[in-house]
């Protein structure tokens, strides 16, 4: 295929970010497709400490709720698919605001894209991944590394993506203790850096993503206006 041919992806960096307020940048991405003027990008971040719940979020409590935010950590209810999980520091998370009609207008192959993704992310660091049916994600072992949690709206005969993936790099893991993470019981998490035995940064991980995800996607990728982010310097992705 002809480089000409190809969707063009924009990538922005938004730093140090909270979640609230990159939700609200995914959905002024969202909108601009909705008014036929949008273009694929992904938003990549860290979020301070916050556990998000999806759609499926009736086992948890108000009490729960305030349980988990005495921790330090904020409680945001989303409306992407998946139960409760993590996010913070250390994690680098990937929100992709596509136009499947760019390359394949099907939910079910954009979750396996993005699952192929963070598997060959994971082989270019040594480590053996995969997935885990029925359980969405990237596993090493029973252990989830890359958490896949998706949004759409269907626009035009056409899908719109939000929310997207979180890869565990040098997250601090004890978070996740006090969660069942994703609502599965029995599996746990684990890291590059938990894996490696080394520190991973998000930083180093970055380039790894935007390959793996340029390939899997058949996409050109190209840098984007950076959004400011709350407390953190820019990602240096594109080398």
């Amino acid at each position: 295929m002809q480089q000409s041919s190809r969707a063009v992806l924009e990538v922005v960096s938004l730093g140090l970010k909270s979640y609230s307020s990159a939700l609200r940048v995914q959905q002024s991405y969202i909108a601009q497709h909705l008014e036929g003027r949008g273009k694929n990008v992904m938003l990549l971040c860290e979020h301070p400490p916050v556990y998000t719940i999806g759609q499926r979020q009736a086992s948890y409590t108000p009490s729960e709720e305030r349980r988990l935010k005495l921790l330090g950590a904020e409680f945001v209810h989303t409306n992407r698919g998946g139960n409760i999980t993590f996010h913070g520091p250390g994690q680098l998370v990937c929100y992709p605001i596509l136009d499947l009609a760019c390359f394949q207008n099907s939910v079910r192959w954009y979750v396996g894209a993005l699952e192929r993704t963070g598997i060959q992310l994971c082989r270019e660091f040594g480590i053996e991944s995969s997935t885990s049916p029925p359980h969405v994600g990237v596993w090493v072992r029973d252990n989830k590394i890359c958490a896949i949690g998706c949004a759409t709206r269907m626009h035009s005969g056409h899908y719109i993506t939000s929310h997207g993936m979180a890869l565990n790099c040098n997250t601090d893991m004890t978070w996740f203790k006090h969660i069942v993470p994703c609502g599965i019981v029995g599996k746990g998490v684990t890291s590059l850096t938990a894996e490696l035995g080394r520190t991973v940064t998000t930083a180093e991980s970055t380039p790894y993503l935007l390959e793996a995800f340029r390939q899997q996607f058949n996409c050109l990728i190209v840098e984007g206006e950076k959004e400011h982010g709350d407390n953190q310097p820019d990602f240096d992705y594109l080398t």
